[in-house]
């Protein structure tokens, strides 16, 4: 991906490249392809692909985690009355 400008580059070699988000990427990335070969997601589906217990609280990418929602549904959060995360 070519980028416009160069801080871009600078963020993305100081966040994207670091092992423990390259290890995240690659798990996620994982979990899509095997819900890819049952026929449950497609590729511009608009479709997530959830983990039900999150890679960050200790989830895992095994076939009994994992469920298939609508990307804004994946995407957004609960919140209180005050629009914070709850």
């Amino acid at each position: 991906m070519p980028y416009k400008n160069p801080e871009d580059r600078a963020s993305y070699a100081k966040y994207e490249q670091k092992p423990e988000i390259i290890k995240k990427r690659a798990a996620r990335n994982k979990a899509r392809a095997m819900l890819m070969k049952e026929g449950l997601v497609h590729k511009g589906d608009g479709k997530d692909v959830d983990h039900k217990q999150p890679l960050s609280k200790g989830g895992t990418t095994k076939r009994s985690n994992l469920s298939v929602k609508s990307a804004s549904n994946n995407r957004s959060f609960a919140r209180k009355s005050d629009h914070s995360i709850k």
